[in-house]
């Protein structure tokens, strides 16, 4: 951040100095008049910058911007002794009207009439002329400190010295900043503080802008005082200055009115964030207690109460602003109906796809179609699920590939979960072989079996199965399932089966292939009833007993 400079609150004082006094209040009769026009501004006197009075009225052949011209050249030959003497008023009868004439030593400089003043301010020529006689008064001891060498120099010291301590101040601040910036800089390399060390580097940047915003604040503020002060010490600028000083006043006074008038809705608004939390607190406690078994709801299981808690949050925290939004401050003006208007026009735009796939999450979380952790085929993609959101589900293939699949997708096609019904035997799995009708089946189901229980992979508290899915025009199709230990993926476990497959069938000489013929054998391709229990098959022992 470029090091900040005290010319930036110079010059912004500066521009609110211009800002103010191009705002100039006329007078108009005897009260101030806002935005005047071209004609008002050139029958307005004003005198050190300070507005006296709007002369609107003809008086003999003058118009009213002669007449504030031929005042102000009256005001112009005044001497400094003429000052010394106050204001006076006198009523007096001049070309058939009645007028207060204003004299400074028995010199007369204003003349006012009834047709200058203005109706709506409801005011007599007396009470017009008393209020215009105090300004001009002010006015004429400005004049005489205007005149007065040992005041102008009085001014000038003080002026002095008020700018010496406000660079020392600005200076002061300007050391201040860069210490307390090393200070957050270093906190940030130590890793000190109350916040993560991962957000320290995001909130080490935060700080040190906030800094920089405070820092220039009150650069600000020391400007606009040091301005409101030292222009206050000269006549020619002291109206300025109190223009300064009453938009200031006026800038607090409106903050202080609408915080006020804002505290009864912030209070509310404040009691319905509290009451919601407190609501959502109690929900999520008897969730937990559903999530860990010790309560049931009917329609409620483990693998959902997190879908519904977050469902159940976001409806109650969008009631809850909606009953709140009144009660904001500037809830009713334009830029609050612009924002809802920009944010409805956002959600209509957007929320056609959002919504489906957000939809589609909550039938797979509801129908509990899957969870993270199963083992699942969704179309072509085998994989485990990992991630069940509100908009996709992720699987790990066993490419060790991440694929990320829409809700809406997944809801709109096939779904085969592997693990849903396995529980604590495993996940089933399933392979096949096709062997000629000259084997027998028998020892074809003892050799899978025993190839089942040389695999480490395979959880060996559950039996093998065997069965016989078809009888082919030249072989049979044999299926073994099994069960696999917990957390594996089913190719990996396949190849360390089918290792086992075929070294258990090479070493009882058995082929794994499946034969076809293309003419008829000259011998019936058959198994002798003898060879029934080839090795490794054994024979029941009731049949042995036959002599079988």
């Amino acid at each position: 951040m470029k090091k900040i400079s005290a010319m930036k609150a110079l010059w912004a004082g500066l521009l609110l100095v211009l800002a103010n006094l191009s705002l100039v209040t006329q007078a108009v009769g005897a009260e101030p008049r806002l935005d005047p026009t071209e004609q008002e501004k050139a029958q307005t006197l004003i005198l050190l910058h300070e507005p006296i009075v709007l002369l609107q009225a003809k008086f003999g052949r003058l118009d009213g911007a002669a007449r504030v011209r031929l005042v102000k050249e009256r005001v112009k030959q005044l001497q400094a002794s003429d000052l010394e003497h106050p204001i006076t008023l006198v009523s007096a009868m001049r070309l058939g009207q009645d007028t207060r004439e204003f004299l400074v030593n028995g010199k007369r400089i204003l003349v006012l009439v009834e047709g200058d003043l203005e109706a709506l301010d409801e005011l007599t020529l007396d009470q017009a002329s008393e209020r215009v006689r105090a300004r001009l008064d002010k006015v004429r001891l400005k004049y005489l400190e205007l005149h007065s060498t040992p005041y102008l120099l009085k001014a000038s010291g003080m002026a002095l010295l008020a700018s010496l301590i406000f660079f020392g101040l600005v200076w002061s601040l300007q050391w201040g900043h860069r210490r307390v910036r090393k200070w957050l800089a270093n906190r940030l390399l130590l890793q000190k503080g109350l916040i993560p060390h991962q957000w320290r580097q995001v909130a080490g940047n935060v700080e040190v802008r906030l800094l920089a915003i405070i820092t220039l604040l009150l650069l600000f503020m020391l400007t606009y005082g040091w301005l409101t002060y030292v222009l206050a010490r000269f006549p020619q600028t002291r109206a300025w200055s109190e223009r300064l000083g009453a938009s200031l006043f006026d800038l607090c006074v409106d903050m202080l009115e609408g915080i006020m008038a804002a505290m009864p809705g912030l209070v509310t608004v404040l009691f319905i964030f509290v009451i919601t939390r407190l609501f959502i607190r109690m929900l999520a406690i008897v969730f937990d207690r559903i999530e860990r078994g010790q309560f049931r709801v009917q329609g409620l299981h483990a693998e959902t109460v997190g879908a519904t808690r977050r469902l159940l949050s976001v409806v109650i925290w969008l009631f809850a602003l909606t009953v709140a939004y009144p009660y904001l401050p500037g809830a009713d003006s334009d830029a609050f109906k612009g924002v809802s208007v920009f944010f409805g026009l956002m959600v209509t735009l957007g929320s056609a796809g959002i919504m489906n796939h957000a939809m589609s999450g909550l039938v797979l979380i509801y129908s509990r179609a899957l969870r993270p952790g199963d083992l699942v085929q969704i179309g072509e993609v085998e994989g485990m699920v990992t991630e069940l959101s509100a908009l996709s589900t992720k699987l790990v293939t066993r490419q060790d590939h991440e694929v990320t699949l829409p809700n809406a997708v997944v809801v709109g096609g096939k779904v085969t979960n592997l693990t849903r019904l396995a529980g604590e035997k495993g996940v089933a799995l399933l392979t096949k072989v096709t062997i000629g009708y000259d084997t027998p089946w028998r020892q074809v189901h003892a050799m899978l079996e025993l190839a089942a229980r040389r695999c480490e992979r395979l959880n060996q508290e559950q039996a093998p199965l065997v069965r016989q899915l078809n009888l082919q025009d030249w072989y049979v199709e044999y299926e073994l399932q099994v069960r696999m230990k917990p957390g594996l993926l089913p190719a990996v476990v396949k190849t360390e089966l089918h290792g086992h497959i075929q070294d258990v069938f090479n070493e009882f000489g058995v082929q794994i292939m499946s034969p076809n013929f293309i003419a008829q054998p000259e011998q019936a391709v058959l198994v002798a009833r003898e060879q029934w229990y080839q090795a490794p098959a054994e024979a029941p022992k009731e049949e042995g007993g036959a002599g079988n």
